[in-house]
């Protein structure tokens, strides 16, 4: 039995997650004891002594606290742990955030008891609910001149005050403290508003939301670092709860999480921790990868050898890295068929180039189609279409990695907006034939049973409907009525030549129109409980209708239902708290969720994400940010858009005031020799990660000029120039 904490250090893919299961297996097998206590009931001495001697409890059932970096990495852990021990413990895998969510609604009598809250059960808030509230109570503060000083516009700046709360809260920084560090950390930003207005924001909407029972991601985590974790009532329920604990790649953890360990750690319980040196993958998103780094100080530090040598990393990441750091050596790449370059003048044929290059490789059995990655710093919806057209004109699936489309960008969700509008009076404004034509498309779709066999088919197909897009666009020419309250579809008579319809159109229209009418009814005679139900309801009647709907349309429609619901029930909550809210008719709160979707801040991202069933042969498209944060490993990488700037930047993966809340620099100014130190170990890491995750090949995709038409002049250039060009495709049968 191991009697110790360890830290267990390595690079990526050298078996850190594996040691760590190893570790616990360790921990159950004893055969004296089945199922022994991991609680030393002794607190650990920080210096010196590493090995506690266990006291042991046979007959108590030991509680392990098993964490992962993200919730792909927390399924992932917690199979492979069941798997290891044959189902024979019950685990619980946890994100962090997660972690502490549960842990906050669990103790929530104790809150209420400590704050002096009122007594209702909690709501978490959704991150596009959040914004869209506090965009309200802040409305009247924010005005043009505020948004002009920041240099942004509303949505961007309530986005970005809104994040300082949650790095704050991932620091354990207090709410009231957050003026003091900004006003340190601003000296040298070009944002040019006063700290102390920022911090009045956050603490009115901070109080605002827990008067409510509302909790955001930022609220939660602040009330159980600063709450929950300092109270000696719930430290003693935590450490009865938890004799171990388990965390991987805790570089990608906040600063919190670290306090939870030394909690845990000094009451005497046991852990094992993996950090990954090449990792921080989330530094910039509220990581504090030094912070965590320090609980070496505690543990027993265990390194781990190189990656295995079948990925790229042992021979190519050392020189990749001298090259980009020091163009002006003139260093040449050691293995000159490994790493090759697809060099073009616009993108445009640098997008077609690279899929017919993939598609090339795949139709010739140079390599499968799960063995391919297409990975670039930032993608572009005119990328992922043009990669994924060519490549599905070749019979070669391809999978977006976390393809986070809103969700207005469904005709099926636009399609049940629509119906929305058409039953509840007063949203005549939120309707047009065009909107009405799209609808009668999407509903009257034929009932049928797809093979599940076969493969899925181009998602630009027009599904067989009975109702095609020109009748549809005829029918709402002449036969929508529009109003601002009660928007009409007359019978198919109307339009004077409806025998241009045809018998089977005819026939679906009207069965459209009798159940709208029949709604619109209901509604009137309040027999519909919510819109929820009539979604449901259009659900069951037009799309469902005892067939299988394809997994992206069903993702869809499943987000569509959780957000309606959780933003009806935040709608309910504001109704009991606030009297102004009172009156509101249901009307104007469907209008505020229509307009809240067509804004696109919502995607179709349901749990669970993955489909079941046997995974298919599909080429992996990704940001850096997806591929590094799920761990994927292929035989051939194609790196994107390589002479690009955003190599170096952290981009959307970057949050506003970030480094302010590291711990090793609180509250320090943020210079351009910072940035341009953090742009080069951010560089740096990503090369080695990536090399990592990657077995054969690794082709440099560059155009000399970028979508908006100028020249690319990114980090990695020094890198596309070293490489070998890839040969010309003329020569290649296509």
């Amino acid at each position: 039995m191991v009697s110790y904490s360890v830290l267990i250090l390595g690079t990526s893919r050298s078996g850190k997650t594996t040691r760590l299961v190893e570790h616990f297996c360790s921990w159950l097998q004893n055969e004296n004891h089945a199922l022994e206590s991991f609680y030393t009931k002794k607190p650990r001495a920080r210096e010196g002594n590493h090995q506690p001697k266990p006291l042991y409890l046979p007959k108590v059932e030991p509680g392990v606290l098993v964490l992962a970096a993200n919730d792909e990495n927390r399924r992932e852990l917690g199979d492979k742990i069941v798997t290891t021990t044959l189902g024979k413990y019950p685990v619980r895998a946890k994100t962090t955030l997660g972690f502490f969510q549960d842990e906050v609604i669990l103790f929530w009598p104790l809150l209420i008891q400590l704050l002096n809250l009122k007594a209702q059960f909690p709501v978490r808030l959704r991150p596009e609910t959040e914004q869209e509230l506090a965009t309200k109570l802040w409305r009247s503060q924010l005005d043009e001149e505020i948004l002009r000083r920041a240099g942004v516009n509303e949505y961007r700046l309530v986005r970005r005050i809104l994040d300082l709360l949650q790095l704050a809260a991932y620091s354990n920084t207090p709410c009231e403290d957050i003026a003091q560090i900004l006003q340190r950390g601003l000296q040298e930003n070009a944002i040019d508003l006063e700290p102390e207005f920022l911090a009045s924001l956050l603490l009115n909407w901070r109080n605002w939301c827990l008067e409510r029972g509302l909790l955001t991601y930022g609220i939660i985590t602040e009330l159980y670092s600063q709450y929950l974790l300092n109270d000696r009532h719930y430290q003693h329920h935590l450490t009865q709860r938890y004799q171990a604990i388990l965390a991987d790649d805790i570089d990608d953890y906040p600063a919190v999480a670290r306090e939870l360990f030394d909690l845990l750690l000094d009451q005497g319980a046991v852990g094992a921790f993996s950090y990954n040196l090449d990792g921080a993958v989330r530094l910039g998103l509220g990581a504090d990868p030094k912070y965590l780094q320090g609980l070496a100080n505690c543990c027993q530090v265990e390194s781990l050898a190189e990656p295995p040598m079948e990925s790229l990393a042992p021979r190519l990441a050392t020189p990749m890295v001298e090259i980009v750091t020091e163009p002006m050596l003139m260093l040449s790449l050691p293995e000159t068929e490994t790493v090759q370059s697809i060099q073009t003048t616009s993108r445009a044929q640098l997008l077609r180039q690279t899929a017919e290059v993939i598609a090339h490789a795949i139709k010739s059995g140079q390599v499968e189609a799960d063995q391919v990655a297409i990975i670039a710093p930032g993608l572009d919806a005119i990328a992922r279409y043009t990669l994924v057209e060519i490549l599905v004109k070749q019979n070669i699936l391809v999978e977006s990695l976390n393809d986070q489309r809103p969700l207005i960008s469904s005709p099926v969700i636009r399609a049940l907006l629509t119906i929305l509008a058409l039953v509840y009076p007063g949203l005549g404004r939120l309707v047009d034939r065009d909107a009405v034509a799209e609808m009668l498309v999407v509903l009257s779709r034929k009932q049928q049973t797809p093979d599940i066999s076969s493969e899925p088919s181009n998602q630009h197909t027009l599904p067989n409907t009975d109702i095609d897009p020109v009748r549809a666009g005829l029918i709402a020419d002449y036969c929508f009525v529009p109003h601002p309250d009660h928007p009409n579809l007359l019978p198919v008579t109307a339009f004077e030549r409806w025998d241009r319809i045809g018998y089977a159109a005819s026939n679906a229209y009207t069965e459209i129109l009798e159940w709208l009418e029949k709604q619109r009814s209901q509604q009137e005679l309040r027999l519909i409980p919510s819109p929820i139900s009539l979604l449901d309801r259009a659900i069951q009647r037009f799309l469902w209708n005892g067939s299988n709907l394809p997994y992206d349309q069903l993702a869809a429609l499943r987000e569509l239902l959780e957000t309606a619901q959780h933003y009806w029930e935040i709608d309910t909550r504001l109704r009991q708290t606030s009297p102004k809210q009172v009156g509101t008719e249901i009307n104007t709160t469907i209008a505020e969720f229509i307009q809240l979707l067509r804004r696109g801040t919502i995607t179709a991202n349901p749990y669970p994400l993955r489909p079941i069933g046997p995974a298919k042969k599909t080429v992996t498209l990704a940001t850096i940010f997806q591929y590094r944060s799920n761990r994927r490993f292929h035989r051939w990488h194609f790196w994107l858009d390589a002479g690009s700037p955003l190599w170096a930047k952290g981009g959307a993966a970057t949050l506003f005031g970030a480094p302010f809340f590291l711990q090793d620099r609180l509250g320090e100014p943020w210079t351009a020799e910072d940035e341009k130190l953090a742009e080069e170990e951010r560089l740096r890491r990503i090369l080695v990660d990536l090399l990592s995750r990657v077995s054969e090949k690794v082709y440099l995709c560059h155009s000399d000029l970028a979508v908006n038409g100028q020249e690319q002049l990114g980090p990695l250039l020094p890198l596309v120039h070293a490489c070998v060009p890839f040969a010309n495709l003329d020569a290649m049968s296509l």
